[in-house]
């Protein structure tokens, strides 16, 4: 069977599976910080789960121990976002070439 020449001839080799490393990365970022919120929520409940006066148990946590960890959670919280901030903006001036470059930034960057 002879082939149509108006039918375009496909490439032998097949498209790329994988994404570049730096889309990869900038959406597992973006994923990370999505989470976070929810991550936050559940360690914040942690305390809920802790024994009171009524389960009969002899170890009870102190109110100050609780403050403690609830606001060493909210400053883990920051300091992990912060991090994803840091992280993803590196990426972003990364695939935009040259942070000193004044021509590369985008306005008010500054």
């Amino acid at each position: 069977m002879a082939q149509n020449q108006n039918t375009p001839q496909r490439s032998k080799t097949p498209p790329p599976v994988f994404l570049e490393p730096q889309t990869y990365r900038r959406r597992r970022l973006m994923d990370g910080a999505r989470l976070l919120p929810a991550l936050g929520v559940l360690l914040w409940m942690v305390p809920l789960l802790w024994p009171t006066d009524s389960s009969g148990v002899d170890q009870l946590v102190s109110m100050s121990s609780a403050m403690k960890y609830i606001f060493v959670v909210w400053l883990g919280l920051i300091l992990v976002a912060g991090g994803i901030w840091l992280k993803a903006r590196g990426t972003l001036v990364d695939e935009t070439g040259d942070p000193d470059d004044p021509s590369a930034r985008q306005p008010g960057s500054d």
